[in-house]
């Protein structure tokens, strides 16, 4: 039995599903085929959304040589051949449309093999990516393509696509509606895994059987979602976590770590990054944040998946709903910059300790007050550099432990100022 993908490919552009902003009847591939010019493109989509498809598609609706090669097994020499054969092709008047999948694995020097080929008009060229063009891709071939993303398809696109494998085979789905639910699910808005799918359920049943819900995950063994540690997917769902977690929204937060512990991440790599948010988004607004996150990262170590996911939870709940405050990081950064700035400026003689008596002759340590002697266990000394001046780095928010911060430092510029006058 052919695979259902391929024997339900469409053959035109409107029977592509999921994507109408693309092929709808106003759609930008619809418009461009209208015009009768087609120009260098870049399809950037999750896999199973219809990329290879369109592309076929497009060579047929412009007439043009559809050649189709993957970055995965193709090198600098077979890029030759498939140049110097659309060179033929072109001396014989046919333009060729060059299908190149996964061309994000090309490196740069492959990748910029293909510039001449595109500027001459030797090539129409038609790369897919399921990366992001904009980190993958080489500046001066995005510049000379049109991207055009492709989405993952939504519940009622797969519902269709599996309309038309029972109308193709003239049988429908052996399951309920339940499981008909689970399974459009399982495809994760992948059409070509909810055919694959589809295609081992006829397979597995039995004449007249009705799997339910229960029955198909026993059968598909459920699927694992689409998730590459080094991919797109990996850096959107931690960014979505720490934008949740800082937007204190403790329900999405926990929804995003648990997309990701359900797609295999290493919890250890969502531990440091709850550590990095205990300092950076929460900082002195409640200083047990990083103690939170500490503990959590020893609890598991301690105990170890699958318990330790409680210990997770608790970490994000906990950082999710603290009091924010980047006053911290935001300090670090002034800071930084006026270190860089200012050069080796040396601190001021009286806070140098003076160890050997030439030290002490020329200064060190003179007139320096120990604050534990003065009034308040604060003597309102100044301890910038003297060509540099007094800086003030640090402002406390008025969250959280931060309010009783900004109580401390504005009652001792009111005593600095006092005692220098």
């Amino acid at each position: 039995m052919r695979p259902l993908a391929d024997l339900l490919r469409p053959s035109h552009l409107n029977e592509v599903v999921g994507q109408d902003h693309l092929v709808g009847e106003d759609g930008t591939l619809t418009r461009m085929l209208k015009s009768g010019s087609l120009g260098c493109l870049v399809l950037w989509g999750p896999p199973g959304t219809g990329k290879t498809t369109v592309a076929r598609l497009l060579a047929d609706g412009t007439d043009l040589h559809f050649e189709q090669i993957s970055a995965i097994f193709s090198g600098v020499a077979d890029l030759k051949k498939v140049f110097e054969a659309a060179r033929d092709r072109r001396r014989m008047g046919k333009t060729t449309l060059l299908f190149v999948d996964e061309i994000h694995r090309f490196n740069k020097a492959q990748q910029d093999s293909f510039l001449p080929v595109m500027e001459d008009g030797t090539v129409v060229l038609v790369g897919a990516t399921t990366e992001n063009p904009s980190f993958e891709l080489n500046a001066a071939l995005l510049s000379r393509s049109q991207v055009l993303t492709f989405k993952s398809l939504d519940d009622d696109a797969i519902s269709k696509l599996l309309e038309r494998a029972e109308e193709s085979l003239g049988q429908p789905l052996p399951m309920d509606a339940e499981a008909r639910a689970a399974l459009v699910r399982m495809a994760d808005g992948d059409g070509r895994s909810s055919l694959t799918l589809a295609q081992e359920i006829w397979r597995a049943a039995h004449e007249g059987e009705v799997f339910t819900a229960e029955q198909l995950g026993a059968i598909l063994q459920r699927r694992a979602p689409v998730y590459d540690k080094s991919a797109d997917g990996h850096y959107n769902l931690i960014s979505a976590l720490h934008k949740s977690i800082r937007g204190s929204d403790p329900d999405a937060s926990l929804y995003y770590m648990c997309r990701m512990l359900d797609a295999g991440e290493d919890p250890m790599f969502l531990l440091r990054r709850m550590t990095v948010i205990a300092s950076e988004d929460i900082g002195l607004a409640d200083p047990s944040a990083l103690v939170q996150a500490m503990a959590a990262r020893e609890a598991y170590e301690l105990i170890g998946m699958p318990e330790a996911c409680y210990a997770l939870a608790q970490c994000v709940i906990y950082l999710a709903t603290a009091p924010k405050s980047n006053a911290a990081k935001m300090a670090y950064i002034a800071a930084m910059g006026s270190a860089k700035k200012g050069g080796s400026l040396p601190p001021p003689k009286h806070i140098l300790n003076a160890p050997t008596k030439l030290m002490a002759n020329e200064g060190y340590g003179d007139g320096y007050r120990y604050d534990h002697n003065e009034p308040d266990a604060f003597s309102g000394q100044d301890y910038f550099p003297t060509e540099m001046g007094r800086k003030t780095f640090y402002e406390p928010v008025e969250r959280g432990f931060e309010r009783d911060l900004r109580k401390r430092l504005d009652y001792w510029s009111r005593l600095r100022l006092e005692r220098n006058k």
